[in-house]
């Protein structure tokens, strides 16, 4: 008989298998990738299976939404992310609660999660979001723009740079997949090798539900997948 989520746990099982190849396949041993499950419009019940069965990391896209279901959530020993667009008129609510920032692509907001993090006596762990494909409909800072942010941010107090993100373009081919992640790759691999004070560069998060076997190959150290884990998203009704 099924127990209620048990497709969460069997595609958690497919989803490790195929990280596990992957990380394998790009000269990596399956640990050095991590599994984050993109929690956004995913009841608690389906949540706190997912971290029953082993999920250490779970990210939010909006911070009230998180709000809302945190005190739902066993959260025990797991990590919690932002990887949404965040405004600065949020950030005070949502710094000390998560773990990590993803989504810093500007220096505003940076100096606005480093000002609330002093407040509290934190330093908070941000990935630079940086917008690989220039889609004007995106956040994130360009790459070529991505130098001179770091320059800046890293020398705010209050915030540690782990590393960079990114939400490609919807493409359709292997090959292209592939050579946008190769593009996020060499930019993490070049601010790795510069060795800037307070910017650590051990996180490369980048590949979604449709795509992250194709980022692993390409280098990725952490997947976002939430569709692939949960089942399609059930946008409330308006």
């Amino acid at each position: 008989m099924e127990r209620p989520c048990d497709d969460v746990r069997e595609n958690l099982k497919r989803i490790r298998e195929t990280m596990a190849q992957a990380a394998v396949a790009s000269g990596r041993r399956p640990e050095d990738v991590r599994l984050l499950g993109v929690t956004k419009t995913v009841p608690p019940d389906r949540i706190n299976a997912a971290l029953e069965a082993g999920v250490t990391m779970i990210g939010e896209n909006r911070v009230q939404e998180f709000l809302e279901k945190r005190d739902a959530l066993r959260l025990e020993g797991a990590a919690v992310h932002l990887i949404g667009h965040l405004q600065t008129n949020k950030v005070s609510r949502i710094v000390g609660l998560v773990d990590m920032i993803e989504s810093v692509d500007s220096v505003r907001l940076a100096r606005a999660v480093s000002d609330a993090s002093v407040k509290r006596g934190l330093v908070t762990d941000v990935l630079a979001e940086v917008n690989i494909g220039r889609e004007e409909a995106k956040s994130g800072v360009f790459a070529e723009n991505l130098d001179e942010m770091l320059e800046e941010i890293r020398l705010f107090p209050g915030i540690r740079v782990r590393g960079l993100m990114t939400v490609p373009p919807i493409l359709e081919t292997e090959g292209e997949k592939r050579a946008v992640f190769s593009q996020m790759y060499k930019l993490f691999i070049d601010i790795r090798g510069k060795n800037k004070d307070n910017v650590v560069m051990d996180t490369l998060s980048m590949g979604m539900s449709g795509d992250y076997r194709e980022a692993i190959l390409e280098g990725a150290t952490l997947v976002r997948v939430g569709s692939a884990l949960f089942g399609r998203r059930a946008y409330p009704a308006r």
